[in-house]
Order: C-alpha cells, then sequence, then structure tokens
C-alpha cells in the first residue's frame, strides 16, 4: 500500500489547536474501477469519559454489507427491499486487508475484520482527557449503490459510513453499534483531513471545506460525505445578511430546477436563519438526503397516460428543498444521538415546516390545484372534504391515521423500532405539531429566541433535548407537560361537554382525558364567519373547565383546536353549535364516496354497489350505507341491501362492531360485533346467517411482521331445503360455535403462518391446525409448503355436510367466497379454495374422522409452478387411506388468479383421461382489500 505521505508533518500542528478534538487524517486512493478503496489514516482519538478506558471501538460499517444476516440486511427485508439479500459477491461490500499500529509502531490485533464493531485493547490504560494516536491501513470493497445509496456505480461514488472511525456516542466504548441505514451520526466534533487520490477526469465534492484539488480540511458536527461523479456537480452560493453559505449538490440539477433554487434558497435559508439563529458556511446535499427529506405528498398522479399535477413545477421545488434545506441545517449545527432523540431534529424541522406554511401556503390545500382539474366539463373532487382541507393540516391528519389503527409509537421511542410511516407521523409531525402548538401559546418569537439561544450554547455538544423542555416550561409553565408527553402514546383528548347560556353571560363546559395541565385553545364564530380566539389553561388533576363569555347572539359555533393544531386522539368532540336545531349536538352529512372525515359532522356513507355474488344471486344491486371513512373508527357499521338478478329477490348483509384499542396493553385492537347476511346458495335456496363474533388482536412492533390474534364466534345458520336434501335428511338450522388462534409472519424471504382452531355444534366437535411456510430461494422465486391436520372428536352427524373436504371444501358456515357454491359439476365447480385437504385433483369423497395432508409448491420459471400434494385420511369403519396429486399451475395474478393443470395422481395419469378439461381448476379471487394489504406491507 502506499506510504503515509510526509505532510503528516503538518497533520500534527493542527492537532495542536484542537484541544480536546479527535482528529482524523486519511489518504484515500479509489481504484479505476471505481470498486476498491485503499485507505491510509490515522486517528488522534481522546478519552471523553470520566473513566480509564482499556479498549477503543471502532466503526467498521462496510461490513454490514458482506453477506446476508446482518443488521443491514433484515432492516431492508423489514422495508420489503430483498436486493441486498439477493446480492451477487460482487455486489458486496467487504473489508479485505486490516492492519492497525500505536505511534509507537506496536501492532494492535483485530479478533475478525467482519465485525461491524472492532474493539481495540490497549496496552495501557488511556485516562480521562489522555489521548492514543491510532495508526489504519486498509483496503476494501465497495458495495453497490443501489442498497442504501451509498456505495459506487457506473456513474457515481458516494462515500459515508465506509471509513473506520470511533462511536462518539459511546465515550465507554463497550456497547455495539450496528449500521442500519437510518443516517445516524456517529463521528460528530472532529477535525477532518482528506486526500483523494482519483481515477481520471474524476470530479468530487463533499460536506467538508474544499482546499485544493481533492483535498478537503475542516471541523464537522457530521459524518463526512464525498460524492466522486465523472462530471462536475452544481452548487449555488447565497448571501444571508451579509454572509456567504454555498449550497453543493452530490447529483445533476434540471436547468429549470437550478433556477428555481436561485430564487428560492435564499428565501429558505433567510426564513430557517431567523427560526434557528444560524447557518453553516456550506451545506451539503446527497441525493439519498434529498429523498428521504423531501416533502410528502405533492408529487403529480400520473394514471395510465395521465398525468395530473397537484402544484406547479416552482412549488414542488419551493415545498421539497425548504424541508431538505431546513433539516440540513439542523443536521450541521445540532448534534444528538438519533437512536434516543431523532424527535428532537425531526420535530424542529417539521415545526419550520408548520411557520413556512402559514406564511407562504396559509389557503394552499392538501391537493393542491387537482380539485380544480375538470372531467367532462365537471370538478368532480369539490365533492369530497379532501378538497377542503388544508395543506398544513396535514401534519395533524398523518398522526390520527395511524393512530385511529393504534399502529402509532411513542414520540420517545428508539429511532430503529419506528415503523416507517411514524418516523414521519410520530417523530416528525406529531414532534412539530407539539413545538407549534407550545409556540403558539407563548408567542412564536418567544418560542424562537429560547430555541436560538439552546443551540448557541450547545454548538459543537452533545445535547439533551429534556434540557430544551425545562427551559420552555420554566418560561411557560403551560409547557411543563411536554416532557411526559414525549414518554407515552399519546391519548389526550379534548372535550366540548356542552355551551349554555346563563343569564347574560355564555357558559361553555370543556373536558379532558388527562390530569395534566395541557392548554387548550377555543375559537367562536359567528354566522358571518367572524372568529375570536381564546386559550384556556387547565387545571391539573382537574378533568373538567368552564369557560364563560359574555352573552353574545352572534356566536354560531364554539370549536376546540381548529385546524388540527394539537395532536388528539379525537377530533370529533371538538365542535359544537351554540344554537338552532343542531345546538350541543353535531349535525348529520351524507356522502356518495369514502372521504377523509370532517370531525364537525356525523357522516354517512351512501355509495351504490354492483358486484357478482354467485351464478344463483348473479349480480348484486343495491346501496351500502356505513360511517367507515378513510379513518378507522372504534364504532362501526354497514348496511347492504341489495337486489339478486339471479332471483329476483331482495337480499343484503349488515355489521356493527365496537373496537377497544388500549394505548398501552398486550392488544393492540379486542372488537365485538355483530354481522347478519342472506343470499343465495343453490338455484331457489336461500340461507341466512347471523354471527356473533369477537377478536382480540395482540399488540405487534409496527416494523414487524408478526401478528397474532385470538377469535371467537357464535354462528346461527337457517337454510331453505330442496325435497332432495330433507328426504337425506339435511341440516336445515344449525349454531355453530368456534374458537381459533392466529399468527402470522409476512416477512419477505421466509414467511409462514399458524392457526389452531375448533369448531363445534350439537352433533360434532372438531379440532384443526394448519402450517404455512413460503420461501424465496432467489428473486420472485419461492417454494411452499403447507402442512393440514384435522380430527373429529365427536362426530354424530347425519350426513357429510360437516366432514373435512379433500379436494373441495364443505362451505356449510358460508364463509368461502364460492362461485358455484352448490355445483357439482361445470366450471364453476372447478374453483379451488386452499382449504382441508387442499388437494387440486378431484379426488372423490370426504372424511369423516381425521386427515393429514402436506402441500408443496415451487417455482420453475415465471409465472409457471409445480406442485405436489400427499396425504393420509381415515373414515369411520374404514382403514386409512394414502392419496397424492400432482401438477404444473400457472400464476396469471399471484394469490388471485391461478390455474392447475393436475399431471398425475392416486388417480392416474390425468391427462390422458377424457374429461381432462373439467379436470383443470383455477384460484379466483375478487377481493381488492386482499390486493391493498398486499401493497401496503413495509410502510406500516
Amino acid at each position: 500500500m502506499k506510504k503515509i505521505s510526509t505532510c503528516l508533518v503538518l497533520f500534527w500542528g493542527i492537532i495542536q489547536v484542537s484541544g480536546q478534538k479527535d482528529s482524523i487524517y486519511i489518504e484515500a486512493k479509489l481504484s479505476a474501477n471505481r470498486k476498491t478503496l485503499e485507505v491510509n489514516q490515522e486517528i488522534v482519538y481522546y478519552n471523553h469519559s470520566d473513566k480509564d478506558l482499556h479498549s477503543v471501538k471502532l466503526l467498521n460499517w462496510v461490513s454490514a454489507y458482506q453477506k446476508r444476516g446482518t443488521s443491514l440486511v433484515y432492516r431492508k427485508l423489514e422495508d420489503r427491499s430483498s436486493d441486498l439479500h439477493f446480492a451477487k459477491q460482487e455486489q458486496l461490500g467487504k473489508l479485505l486487508d486490516l492492519e492497525i499500529k500505536t505511534s509507537s509502531q506496536e501492532s494492535i490485533p483485530v479478533k475478525s475484520m467482519t465485525d461491524e464493531n472492532l474493539f481495540l485493547p490497549l496496552a495501557e490504560a488511556l485516562r480521562p482527557g489522555e489521548s492514543i494516536k491510532l495508526k489504519l491501513q486498509y483496503k476494501m470493497d465497495l458495495p453497490d449503490k443501489k442498497f442504501t445509496g451509498y456505495g459506487t456505480s457506473d456513474q457515481l461514488t458516494a462515500l459515508k459510513y465506509f471509513f473506520i472511525v470511533p462511536d462518539h456516542f459511546d465515550p465507554d466504548n463497550i456497547s455495539k453499534r450496528n449500521y442500519h441505514d437510518i443516517e445516524e451520526s456517529v463521528n460528530f466534533n472532529t477535525y477532518w483531513t482528506v486526500n483523494f487520490d482519483l481515477p481520471p477526469n474524476s470530479f468530487i465534492e463533499s460536506n467538508l471545506p474544499q482546499i485544493q484539488m481533492n483535498a478537503f480540511k475542516g471541523y464537522l458536527d457530521s459524518d463526512p460525505e464525498f460524492v466522486i461523479a465523472q462530471n462536475g456537480l452544481p452548487s449555488i452560493k447565497v448571501n444571508v445578511d451579509g454572509e456567504n453559505t454555498e449550497v453543493k449538490f452530490g447529483y445533476n440539477l434540471k436547468p429549470e430546477e437550478k433556477q428555481n433554487l436561485e430564487f428560492y434558497l435564499p428565501l429558505h435559508l433567510k426564513f430557517v436563519k431567523e427560526k434557528t439563529g444560524f447557518l453553516p458556511r456550506n451545506l451539503f446535499i446527497s441525493e439519498k438526503f434529498r429523498s428521504s427529506e423531501d416533502f410528502f405528498g405533492n408529487n403529480d398522479i400520473n394514471f395510465w397516460k395521465f398525468r395530473f399535477q397537484l402544484f406547479t413545477d416552482a412549488e414542488k421545488t419551493d415545498l421539497d428543498y425548504f424541508g431538505i434545506i431546513a433539516k440540513k441545517v439542523l443536521d450541521e449545527g445540532i448534534i444528538a444521538d438519533k437512536q434516543t432523540n431523532h424527535w428532537f431534529k425531526n420535530g424542529l424541522k417539521s415545526y419550520l415546516e408548520i411557520q413556512y406554511l402559514q406564511k407562504f401556503y396559509k389557503e394552499t390545500k392538501l391537493l393542491g390545484s387537482l380539485p380544480e382539474t375538470r372531467i367532462f366539463g365537471v370538478k368532480p373532487l369539490k365533492l369530497f372534504h379532501a378538497s377542503q382541507v388544508k395543506l398544513i393540516d396535514r401534519y395533524g391528519l398523518s398522526y390520527q391515521y395511524i393512530m385511529s389503527q393504534n399502529l402509532d409509537q411513542k414520540i420517545d421511542e428508539k429511532f430503529a423500532v419506528l415503523s416507517n410511516f411514524n418516523v414521519m407521523a410520530v417523530s416528525s409531525f406529531e414532534t412539530g405539531s407539539l413545538f407549534n402548538y407550545t409556540a403558539q401559546k407563548m408567542g412564536y418569537d418567544h418560542f424562537d429566541t429560547i430555541l436560538k439561544d439552546y443551540i448557541f450554547k450547545n454548538t459543537d455538544k452533545k445535547i439533551d433535548p429534556e434540557e430544551f423542555l425545562k427551559e420552555l416550561a420554566e418560561k411557560d409553565k403551560n409547557s411543563s407537560y411536554l416532557s411526559q408527553f414525549l414518554k407515552q402514546k399519546n391519548r389526550v383528548n379534548f372535550r366540548l361537554k356542552n355551551v349554555r347560556k346563563e343569564d347574560e353571560s355564555l357558559s361553555i363546559r370543556i373536558g379532558k382525558n388527562t390530569d395534566s395541565s395541557i392548554p387548550v385553545k377555543l375559537e367562536t364564530q359567528t354566522r358571518e364567519g367572524e372568529k375570536k380566539y381564546y386559550w384556556i389553561e387547565t387545571e391539573e388533576n382537574e378533568r373538567t373547565t368552564n369557560f364563560v363569555l359574555p352573552a353574545s347572539e352572534e356566536i354560531h359555533k364554539v370549536t376546540l383546536n381548529t385546524d388540527y393544531i394539537f395532536p388528539e386522539s379525537k377530533y370529533r368532540d371538538n365542535f359544537l353549535y351554540a344554537k338552532g336545531l343542531f345546538s350541543n349536538a353535531k349535525k348529520i352529512k351524507f356522502k356518495l364516496i369514502k372521504d377523509i372525515p370532517n370531525p364537525e359532522y356525523n357522516e354517512v356513507y351512501i355509495s351504490p354497489r354492483v358486484r357478482f355474488n354467485n351464478t344463483y344471486d348473479k349480480f348484486l344491486l343495491g346501496v351500502n350505507l356505513k360511517n367507515q371513512s378513510f379513518f378507522d373508527q372504534k364504532f362501526l357499521y354497514s348496511f347492504t341491501p341489495t337486489y339478486s338478478t339471479g332471483t329476483g329477490k331482495l337480499t343484503g348483509s349488515g355489521a356493527i362492531s365496537y373496537s377497544f384499542l388500549p394505548a398501552e396493553s398486550i392488544f393492540r385492537s379486542i372488537t365485538f360485533g355483530v354481522s347478519g347476511s342472506y343470499f343465495h346458495y343453490d338455484y331457489g335456496l336461500a340461507y341466512t346467517k347471523t354471527s356473533l363474533f369477537s377478536n382480540f388482536n395482540f399488540r405487534k412492533n409496527p416494523r414487524s411482521t408478526v401478528s397474532r390474534s385470538i377469535g371467537f364466534s357464535y354462528n346461527y345458520l337457517e337454510r331453505d331445503l330442496s325435497p332432495r336434501m330433507i328426504a337425506n335428511r339435511d341440516y336445515k338450522k344449525y349454531n355453530l360455535w368456534s374458537a381459533g388462534y392466529g399468527y402470522s409472519d409476512s416477512q419477505m424471504i421466509h414467511e409462514k403462518s399458524l392457526s389452531l382452531s375448533t369448531q363445534g355444534m350439537e352433533d360434532f366437535n372438531k379440532v384443526t391446525a394448519e402450517g404455512f411456510y413460503r420461501w424465496e430461494f432467489a428473486p420472485k422465486q419461492k417454494l411452499s409448503i403447507r402442512l393440514f391436520a384435522g380430527y373429529f372428536l365427536r362426530n354424530d352427524t347425519r350426513n357429510n355436510t360437516f366432514n373435512y373436504g379433500i379436494s373441495r371444501v364443505s362451505n356449510y358456515s358460508f364463509s368461502y367466497n364460492l362461485l358455484g357454491e352448490s355445483a357439482n359439476s361445470g366450471l364453476l365447480s372447478q374453483q379451488f379454495i386452499l382449504a382441508d385437504g387442499g388437494f387440486k385433483s378431484f379426488i372423490p369423497g370426504s372424511v369423516n374422522q381425521w386427515i393429514t395432508s402436506f402441500n408443496v409448491d415451487s417455482s420453475v420459471w415465471k409465472i409457471f409452478h409445480v406442485y405436489a400434494d400427499a396425504g393420509i385420511y381415515k373414515n369411520k369403519n374404514r382403514p386409512a387411506e394414502f392419496i397424492w396429486d400432482s401438477g404444473i399451475k400457472v400464476r396469471l395474478i399471484p394469490d388471485f388468479l391461478e390455474i392447475y393443470f393436475p399431471i398425475q395422481s392416486s388417480l392416474g395419469f390425468e391427462p390422458s383421461f377424457k374429461d381432462y378439461a373439467k379436470r383443470i381448476r383455477y384460484t379466483l379471487v375478487l377481493n381488492l382489500g386482499a390486493v391493498i394489504n398486499a401493497a401496503r406491507r413495509g410502510w406500516y
């Protein structure tokens, strides 16, 4: 390797002025193919702890890319990305050679170059405040850039987190810190000198000051990053209040984008400086940083050949880059451990965005100009409440959306376990809303002054945001609730109980569900739209507050915390009318299509329904009445009366349920409900089903793919019977009870599920177990295995209605969507449902004692799979039988439309049968919700 150059002498001069700050000197050579990086490095490391150190920890994060099984690979799989898991060897990154010596040229042993944390034993204890010099020579292969945005590609090389450095958030050097690709700063407050030897015709940019070609030097409170490209990279210099700030970009800008930035960047930087009190001299924005910090929800909507633009290109640039610039400034000026204090900078970014939107986009709608789009001369989106929602309301709505599903997390939750959506909705939006709420109560100038002072006095220091919250509480006791608020899942709710006129005053009674002293903002509005605002301070340990205003006939409506300014658990009880027919009540509004809920009204959605039920009812024409909007609610109802075109009779279904969503419990939701339906299951034969049910869904880590639940149900069924069924003593009425446990893990590579259930009625009791495993052994190539076992504890039934099926299920509980419920021949009878035995060949009979089966399915090429089934079953008074089948499956739409071609089975070589066409099976799932749920995996 190349020897360290004589400029190390200059390096020691630098150290003399660096005080107790670490210094790192690097000479790095990038190979011609941009794949290999050779590094000569010196680290001067100070003991920043208060005790002697016997070892020093260095982070070797390139090893996170070296193989399957690392924390990085697992996190990418959680995010539904398998690229790194299936990466080819030449795409991975790894440390090739490593030699570490002390200043006295003594070698320090390294146990393993594959570890992400290198613990180096010291010959002598390093006392607090003392330093040690480490000399490193190493060589590494860089990973492909597509995995994390860092690494190498044909056109560009992005370097961050690859150099071996100390972990400044672990001064005791004892805790492991693996790389998770979460943009955490680990080597702050360090003086860097970095010199590069690059291939010809290479250009390099960095967040470090550049002193000459390919050479950089300076202090950083964040980690260094470098972008090496084959062409020059753009930059824009901005003068704010007489001081220059250069904004450098690690990617190319389109001419129009650069022109817009030259206009907006001065505005952005000046706005941020007014709020935070400082600006760095250099800001470096990488392509990865841009994509992770841009404005969520302002992209164009592309549908087929149509493109619908929400905002102009200039507005998108403005919205995107304000958040990017704000976060970059905060990153460069505030040192915080992202794992524990992520919410501070994320919340401040959202606070700055809210302030910016209030100033420049106060009346802009969430959907931008999209509601003004005309289709056949009309503006259909104007019918939606979403078209009236303001852009600034997105902060409260995002939190409401995730909280309504009880999938939100505590603000101070460790960043590594936050779900992707909660990073935005909780860490950023909820915290930013709280900062803005506090600032609005105490006065924005007052809040900004506290923020500026806090940032200034903590320059180059690791911060503890709790101190900032304490300073807020000292200046305004009404913000003292914040510290505790962050430590628990938020379920605070204010409620307008009633508004009453008493003599010459108007009494407004306000309730809250917390003992904390949290202020509330009250708004009164006249019929003419005139508004007045009042801040009401609530008392600690008192849950009801009375607020009195002078009596006025003009007050028409009273509102609490309007425009979602406080992250409440429910906004529906924040509105009351002071007089009129709906005095102290909510108005009812009927709507045609599901919408973002308007909390001011009790909304009923009435929508037409047309769907194909089965070959007997054929198409059902009707209307659905429900109260479910885009946001989940605890109390739900849905009624769908329909007209059966197949029978000419009225049919339909309905359900009512209520869910308990405890914030802190072993259960995520507990639901109780009742439902009923009336449809036809054969020509001229109808059934009625009435159900009582309860479901207990266990709490889950929102990043985890594991779900567990327990369910109980009671079903009463009554069927019309044909003369033949009556002669066979078939069941006209029967009661079914069931209980079951379900476990599922929908992770990408190893998907698995397990269910255990029992079911019974007066004539039988049976227990059932089913296990499923799906292994993705190559990209989009999977092997599936299913095990099924069923056993009758008691079976005194009169016929085979309740038997286990071998190749066809007996749908006696009417829980499967069969197109031909009673079909025994024809295309409808060939529908396949993966249940019970799960055999695809038409093996005759059913099972009245016990059955075990094994179903396997494997990818072969593109949409073609092979399958095989085997099992043993036993009927009463008959010996056990072994059966099997095999064939080819064609997955036209995976899991929704699949066709099975049987080949060989217990019946023989099936393609030789004359009726082979009738033996072909198919799966058809007409369930849009299942498609949506599959697409949502990984986001929550």
